[in-house]
């Protein structure tokens, strides 16, 4: 293993920044909808796209990157919330996203002298590989007793005739990955038209969530922020100290689309058995064998495994996202942009997961809670925070980013696929990130972060998972 870098193998070329077209738009104001006050509590998300462009520094600085910055700059009149800020006044005043002519996204320009090939792979990486490339936040700043929050920052680092990796960083409360990734489309379309497309158009309007909210959600979510808010710093975990990643590396596993249906018609002949053996197949259903439920519950059992040498018989507890576009009782647009997100969270005897049918229990478990979400995305919402965070302080939660249905491999600028894809906000959580495969539509990618001796662990448990089926 290679040793740790420092952000020394990254040089900043440029600070500058970027906003929509000068009078180009008029100021406003946008509220923030009930799901959007949710991820008031959230750290900054950060995603890396890593390309394969073998120009020099000099040839990108002055034959591609002023027209990136101008099919930004089109993109951003468009989806405007990702060049505003979060406005957040003191109780009982609500949080809002304002825009004013002139606000701009920080746009940094970078070089590095780190090994492209090997950043983009998907062995075992030193997490703090990656953090040089992606941007930081501006901190909040006070106006007229207002905290007034950036939303965006994007780095664009140069590998000389290697390739470049766009690194971005953003607040949840403004768009969650589905709106995030709209919005990075778009401006890949943008620029590979040479601006002679428009951007795809997000649908902004608010009222189409709010009237949607009769039980007072919004209330619950704004008085819990309301109470915690004067605790809070404005980088809470943005800083976290780089002891912290000293012996973490992150790596990413995949399960092409034959396992994928390997494992499905395993965990199904697997409940037919047990079923049969306990004489109840009349009674029980099948289960729900998605591809998101199969790579979840498989990943989910690997961790605990890793992590849990000596299993004791506690609650382990699995978090994640569920997107409210589709519920035909909400009716909001595809293209509706902000957060439109309903928490799930499915816990398990740690017992029952190490077992020898973990994954087919697991399985049960994550595709119950999907049905459950089908048959009312909104029920039990008032509890979400609480029900939530009060988990996310244990070592026995493990939650979800990502998804593949956002096909994030599709994020074409004209330079192709993207070779590699990362989340780099789970460097410090227990979280996973499951997205679609680069080389192979209907495949899993599950990237994560772990200690060097709980990866190798993890490895040989996802090998043997595989080799099961």
């Amino acid at each position: 293993m290679a040793s740790h870098p420092s952000s020394s193998t990254v040089k900043i070329l440029e600070h500058g920044q970027v906003s929509p077209p000068p009078g180009s738009l008029p100021n406003a104001s946008l509220p923030l909808s009930f799901f959007d006050c949710l991820w008031l509590f959230a750290n900054p998300l950060q995603r890396l796209f890593f390309y394969h462009l073998p120009f020099s520094t000099l040839h990108f600085t002055q034959s591609i990157l002023p027209s990136l910055k101008a099919s930004l700059s089109l993109t951003l009149k468009t989806f405007y919330p990702f060049a505003a800020n979060l406005i957040c006044p003191p109780s009982p005043h609500k949080p809002h996203i304002l825009y004013t002519d002139g606000d701009s996204v920080p746009f940094v320009v970078a070089e590095s002298c780190a090994d492209f090939d090997r950043l983009v792979g998907y062995h075992a990486r030193d997490v703090q590989d990656f953090h040089p490339l992606v941007p930081e936040l501006p901190h909040a700043r006070v106006v007229n007793n207002d905290r007034v929050q950036p939303l965006l920052a994007l780095q664009v680092t140069v590998f000389p005739n290697s390739g470049i990796s766009i690194g971005v960083t953003f607040r949840h409360v403004v768009a969650d990955g589905r709106s995030f990734n709209h919005f990075m489309k778009s401006w890949a379309s943008v620029f590979r038209s040479d601006g002679n497309s428009a951007p795809a158009t997000p649908f902004l309007e608010r009222s189409a969530v709010q009237e949607k909210d009769p039980c007072g959600i919004e209330s619950v979510f704004l008085n819990a922020w309301w109470s915690r808010a004067s605790d809070q710093e404005d980088h809470n975990k943005e800083q976290v100290h780089r002891d912290v990643f000293a012996d973490r590396v992150r790596a990413t596993f995949v399960i092409d689309r034959t396992d994928i249906e390997r494992l499905k018609r395993s965990v199904l002949n697997r409940c037919m058995e047990k079923c049969s053996a306990e004489a109840e197949a009349a009674e029980q259903p099948r289960p729900r064998t998605s591809t998101f439920a199969i790579a979840c519950a498989l990943a989910w059992t690997c961790l605990i495994k890793a992590r849990h040498h000596n299993q004791d018989d506690q609650l382990y507890y699995f978090g994640f996202v569920a997107d409210c576009r589709n519920r035909p009782e909400l009716a909001i647009p595809a293209t509706y942009f902000g957060n439109c997100l309903a928490i799930c969270l499915v816990r398990m005897m740690g017992s029952e997961l190490v077992g020898e049918n973990g994954v087919l229990a697991a399985t049960k478990a994550i595709g119950n809670r999907v049905e459950e979400f089908e048959n009312g995305a909104l029920r039990g919402a008032e509890t979400w925070i609480n029900g939530w965070t009060g988990k996310l302080d244990t070592a026995r939660v493990v939650t979800v980013a990502g998804s593949p249905k956002l096909r994030v491999y599709d994020t074409d600028f004209g330079w192709g696929r993207p070779k590699k894809t990362e989340v780099v906000h789970i460097d410090a959580s227990s979280t996973i990130y499951i997205g679609d495969y680069r080389d192979e539509d209907g495949g899993i990618e599950i990237g994560l972060a772990l200690k060097r001796d709980e990866m190798e662990a993890f490895a040989g448990f996802f090998e043997q998972g595989l080799k099961a089926i």
